[in-house]
């Protein structure tokens, strides 16, 4: 990873000073705030590169002490941790940021039936649990269950303008080995659960003709307590032009549930005109990562031998549960790095 930062670097230094410059010829307000910012980010990818510079000497400083003494083998231990999550912030602030509000995640359970569902309660409490670690906010939206607590279909919002640099990755079909609840004979299945990550741009309007949508509401089912049938707060919206059904009745307010609604179905559409884009653009889809394809196997969750396996870069982890628990800075890490050297090889990087 220092390999691929020291790559960077100069262009970083570079573009450092021509940021100095320009905020010295500007007096335009709107200009000021983007260039301090693009600023502040640059110095802060120079102050982790020092600051992990300054680690690695100390750590060489450590190991000409006694090897034997355990409080020096626990120091080093601790600094290489610190140089870990520098790195992890380093790498963050590397890869390119979209202009996001946050995201609309959608997982929906695919092969496997009530094994699927099962599968894509986990990925949502692995969401969850991951947004809980970077103190983002998950908003549930609209949800199926079945019969053991699994979701047929899950959508909820992460809000949080980082969120989407991170979780954008995750789109594409996750597939869990394992031995199925369901299953006496204690043989392993396979099953598969697809995910979509739709990033929530504000500075993105997509226009929307009110004509080219039908309105309809009905009665609440399935998971609204005792409040289920006694009102049509239910929302089902239709994009005539494109097909798009958006369906929501978490809410008990009419109003709320049209408003989730269409929120997920600006969403949707945004995506539809940039998978569009992508196709006019030949090597577009190789020169980035998990954009979205939804029938591209991501990853493989083995539980019997206790491995993730991130199909795209190659990557494996032996740490299953803690990656199911929320622990995916390191899987998230490395899909950054890959994006960052995708970018390097078309020799771009900002």
């Amino acid at each position: 990873m220092i390999e691929l930062v020291n790559k960077v670097l100069d262009k970083v230094w570079d573009r450092l000073k021509e940021v100095e410059i320009n905020l010295s010829n500007t007096t335009s307000p709107g200009e000021i705030a983007e260039l301090s910012k693009e600023y502040s980010r640059l110095k802060r990818i120079v102050e982790i590169h020092e600051e992990i510079e300054t680690i690695k000497n100390d750590i060489e400083l450590w190991k000409e002490m006694s090897k034997e003494d355990p409080e020096v083998e626990k120091e080093i231990e601790s600094l290489q941790k610190k140089i870990e999550e520098k790195e992890i912030e380093l790498i963050a602030l590397l890869v390119p940021r979209e202009n996001t509000g946050g995201v609309v995640i959608e997982i929906r359970a695919a092969a496997g039936g009530e094994e699927a569902a099962l599968f894509a309660a986990d990925l949502f409490r692995m969401y969850s649990r991951y947004s809980e670690r970077k103190g983002w906010k998950v908003e549930i939206a609209d949800f199926h269950r079945t019969g053991l607590g699994g979701y047929k279909e899950i959508i909820f919002f992460v809000k949080s303008p980082e969120a989407y640099k991170y979780l954008k990755y995750e789109s594409g079909v996750h597939r869990v080995q394992r031995i199925p609840v369901t299953e006496s004979g204690g043989r392993i299945h396979t099953s598969t659960a697809t995910v979509a990550v739709l990033p929530e741009f504000e500075d993105v309007k997509i226009e929307i003709n009110p004509k080219d949508l039908k309105v309809e509401t009905f009665r609440a089912s399935g998971h609204g307590g005792q409040y289920v049938n006694k009102t049509e707060s239910a929302v089902r919206v239709t994009h005539i032009p494109s097909g798009i059904v958006v369906s929501i009745q978490t809410e008990r307010s009419q109003h709320q549930n049209r408003e989730m609604a269409m929120r997920i179905l600006k969403a949707r559409l945004y995506q539809l005109e940039l998978e569009k884009k992508m196709k006019k653009i030949s090597d577009l889809r190789k020169s980035q990562i998990g954009m979205g394809d939804r029938s591209e196997k991501v990853r493989t969750y083995n539980f019997p031998q206790n491995r993730v396996t991130d199909h795209r870069i190659n990557y494996t982890s032996y740490r299953l549960q803690e990656i199911l628990d929320g622990d995916l800075d390191e899987v998230v890490m490395r899909l950054q790095e890959e994006e960052i050297r995708r970018i390097l090889e078309k020799g771009e990087i900002f």
